[in-house]
């Protein structure tokens, strides 16, 4: 009998986990005692493999293209690819929700009984900046602070560059390391369909039928942004820049896309989305070097969610935003998109300082977050398809050049 593929397993664990949590609602004790802790074990299998494989695989990069200019000009074009896929998917997110208010059901929102509060964090261009550098080399890879991790593998992959033979065991010494730490990721991945059914079993026990309840007007349109974005700007990018056709872009992102649907986590889904790249015929170096900057500040379906959301809370609480709201949406959206954890339920605390921008009632973010679970599946999904198609269309303009 033939081996099913990766992509199978895991649509097969897919729809088993969502069966499994139909026949086990009301057993969430069960559930959360029994199934979830294998979840979280695979989880946490690949947020450990995360650092060692982002740290090792950008220094490999580096060394293997044995040549810092090269470095500098595919940073320069990876971030000026983000900014403007941020950009757009903003605007898709404000735009759609605009045109669309009028024709669907809203949620009732008495903030009168709603006492929560939120920690509202304060963020500006030059905070990001800063924090962008570590003042201590341990703290990123303890703390998984990738974009410190991702600087610090940087500034080491180009000394290693510059000072040549003197720093040869150490050349050595990374490249083994990063063989090793890629084997153990082959381990890892192995388990993938047991850990995406153990993982989604509880959402869908815990959610159930009522997910869809008063909240489907947000789903769907966020879904629907979500499609949009992807198959149309990514689809568009990745034929026109990258030179690939967009059916066997998304044929080839299946195992990837899939993950990141179930696992909420755009670093955990990395690995796999590093795997993905390489049979589109992206360079392992090119690919690991964007994809490990991509999964830390390219978040559009962070971007998208947040300009639905302004927009749909919002009207909810009756409010009609201003331009200048709307200004403050976009640019606090696009900031706070590059800060996002890519960690379940990374968006949440940055969603309230979008809200604040635009003078949208802070308590919403507390109304939101019963659906983030099942929204933030599509978000990650959208943010590492970001992050392929951007591997893509620079291995094509590095291939021209050479």
């Amino acid at each position: 009998m033939k081996k099913l593929s990766l992509t199978n397993q895991i649509a097969i664990a897919l729809v088993l986990a969502v069966f499994a949590g139909i026949l086990l609602q009301g057993h969430a004790d069960f559930v959360n005692e029994y199934i979830k802790p294998f979840g979280n074990i695979f989880l946490n299998l690949l947020k450990f493999i995360v650092v060692p494989l982002v740290l090792f695989s950008i220094m490999a990069g580096i060394l293997s293209m044995n040549d810092v200019s090269k470095v500098g000009r595919l940073g320069l074009r990876t971030l000026l690819y983000f900014m403007f896929t941020t950009i757009i998917a903003v605007t898709l997110g404000l735009v759609t929700s605009t045109l669309m208010k009028g024709f669907l059901p809203l949620i009732h929102v008495d903030l009168s009984k709603n006492t929560t509060t939120v920690e509202v964090p304060d963020f500006s261009i030059m905070d990001q900046i800063v924090n962008m550098f570590p003042e201590n080399i341990m703290l990123p890879l303890t703390n998984m602070t990738m974009i410190q991790v991702i600087v610090i593998a940087i500034f080491f992959g180009v000394a290693m560059v510059h000072v040549g033979e003197v720093g040869e065991p150490i050349r050595k010494l990374t490249l083994s390391s990063n063989a090793v730490v890629s084997k153990v990721l082959s381990y890892i991945m192995a388990l993938a369909p047991y850990g995406v059914f153990c993982m989604l079993t509880p959402v869908v026990v815990s959610n159930g039928p009522s997910v869809l309840g008063s909240y489907a007007a947000l789903i769907a349109l966020a879904y629907f942004c979500f499609s949009v974005h992807a198959f149309c700007v990514y689809s568009s990018l990745v034929y026109l820049l990258g030179g690939l056709s967009p059916i066997r872009f998304f044929k080839e992102l299946q195992p990837a896309m899939l993950f990141a649907f179930s696992s909420d986590s755009s670093v955990a889904t990395l690995p796999y989305t590093m795997k993905c790249t390489e049979k589109m015929g992206v360079r392992k170096d090119i690919g690991n070097f964007v994809l490990s900057l991509g999964a830390t500040i390219n978040m559009d379906g962070v971007a998208i969610y947040l300009g639905v959301a302004s927009v749909f809370m919002a009207t909810c609480c009756g409010i009609d935003l201003t331009l200048h709201q709307y200004f403050s949406i976009a640019f606090a959206s696009t900031i706070a998109s590059i800060g996002t954890p890519g960690i379940p339920g990374g968006s949440l605390a940055l969603m309230a300082m979008v809200f604040a921008s635009a003078q949208i009632p802070v308590e919403c973010v507390a109304i939101v977050a019963g659906v983030d679970r099942i929204v933030d599946m599509g978000r990650t999904v959208m943010s590492i398809t970001g992050d392929a198609s951007c591997a893509v269309v620079m291995q094509n303009k590095l291939k021209k050049q050479e």
